[in-house]
């Protein structure tokens, strides 16, 4: 695995349930949050891939496990780390940090996909050589 990538982000009012704490299912968007910047880092520009190769990531699988709620002002470091780099897929594993407290961990799975009919397609090899 490599070093992992961090993010941080803040829990704002809008990510919170009617108990105050942050809403399970935000976590989710936490992590595509950090992938995307985990992306843009690594030179990766989703949307020119999308125009100019007609290709896209996408969701295949999630699996995340609760370990600790957040609230409001928190400040959150998120993590991205390769797991396993595929032909046509990522696997990752994310988690969530408000300062040495484990909120959130999980394991995602992206897709390469072709735009115009949403079928597996390879990521490009210039791609897949800045993530790997």
């Amino acid at each position: 695995m490599s070093k992992p990538f961090e993010w941080q982000v803040r829990v704002y009012y809008e990510d919170t349930d009617a108990g105050g704490i942050v809403f399970y299912a935000n976590y989710l968007k936490f992590f595509e949050r950090a992938r995307t910047e985990w992306l843009r880092a690594a030179g990766v520009n989703q949307q020119n891939m999308a125009d100019q190769q007609g290709l896209m990531f996408v969701v295949k699988a999630t699996a995340v496990e609760y370990h600790a709620p957040a609230r409001l002002d928190d400040e959150l470091r998120l993590t991205v780390v390769v797991e396993k780099l595929g032909r046509a897929s990522v696997q990752f594993e994310q988690q969530a940090w408000c300062g040495e407290r484990l909120l959130a961990s999980g394991k995602i799975k992206v897709g390469c996909v072709d735009k115009a009919n949403v079928r597996p397609a390879a990521i490009p090899v210039d791609v897949l050589a800045k993530i790997a």
